[in-house]
């Protein structure tokens, strides 16, 4: 199909946009579900407007979906005020994605460290530094001058930078750390975990309230030592941890009778672990697929 011809329709222009508008909407939001509505309620509000009067299908729906997200943050952040332990995002089997740049920000720690922002100096950062657009089309996007979306957007490079180091390390050394992790944990070696973890290690265990976890982030390399090991000898009989690349970053997904129990991925910094990411919450798990 041609350019004109994918322009004229409007179904086939949504559906070259909607992995962007996905991507965009699952970093701002977080969580597969709520990702999708916000993509559908863009659709619905493309299917309604006057396509006619709009130049850049392209700028419109990214505008459109930016601005559903907002408000569908603004609201999240009161369910998650109460949610029963630490929140983390749904977790994703990713591979690779359209950039490094993409990648860089698709990790459980980063997704974390964005919560801190708001909802405007999440969209704003998001897409000038993720997406790469100029001021003029966030300012549009955001309905707000583009004085007050450079602001925002440096806000957020601020918040961000005082939290964590930008980029990820290179794959096959955090693989192989990723493995020695996991060995030791089998082992229960006490002393190679403690070798792998960064002093100020974070242990985020995310049960919702429906699995068991740890109510609240352990910190310090000892604490989340002693917790991963102790964890690990109370595992069910049959458990099956299958090596995985959980939101692009190392990690296990383990399974129980071919369903999904749990993932954890590890967060690296400068060749050490800084964190420790285990989601075990079941509604944050179905979208996975059984194991063979």
């Amino acid at each position: 199909m041609g350019e004109a011809a994918v322009h004229d329709d409007p179904v086939a222009t949504f559906e070259v946009e909607r992995p962007r508008l996905r991507a965009l909407a699952y970093r701002m939001l977080g969580t597969l579900g709520d990702a999708e509505d916000a993509v559908q309620d863009t659709y619905l509000r493309w299917h309604r407007t006057d396509r006619g009067a709009v130049r850049t299908p392209q700028a419109w729906l990214v505008s459109a979906c930016t601005r559903i997200c907002i408000d569908r943050l603004r609201r999240a952040r009161t369910e998650r005020a109460a949610y029963i332990g630490p929140w983390l995002p749904e977790p994703m089997i990713v591979e690779t994605q359209e950039s490094s740049t993409l990648d860089d920000t698709l990790s459980l720690a980063f997704l974390v460290v964005l919560e801190r922002l708001s909802p405007s100096e999440r969209a704003a950062w998001l897409l000038h530094e993720a997406f790469e657009y100029d001021y003029p089309e966030i300012a549009r996007a955001l309905e707000k001058s583009e004085a007050a979306c450079r602001q925002l957007v440096s806000r957020a490079r601020r918040h961000l930078k005082e939290a964590r180091p930008r980029f990820a390390p290179d794959r096959s050394q955090a693989d192989a750390l990723a493995a020695r992790f996991a060995l030791a944990c089998a082992r229960g070696d006490r002393a190679a975990l403690m070798e792998l973890l960064a002093p100020g290690a974070e242990l985020w265990s995310d049960g919702g309230g429906k699995a068991l976890a740890a109510l609240n982030v352990i910190t310090g390399a000892d604490r989340v030592m002693r917790f991963m090991v102790g964890v690990t000898r109370k595992q069910p009989l049959g458990l099956r941890s299958m090596p995985a690349r959980i939101n692009g970053m190392p990690g296990v997904v383990g399974y129980v009778e071919h369903a999904p129990r749990f993932t954890l991925s590890l967060d690296i910094v400068d060749g050490r672990i800084a964190g420790v990411y285990i989601v075990r919450n079941p509604d944050k798990l179905k979208h996975l697929p059984a194991a063979a």
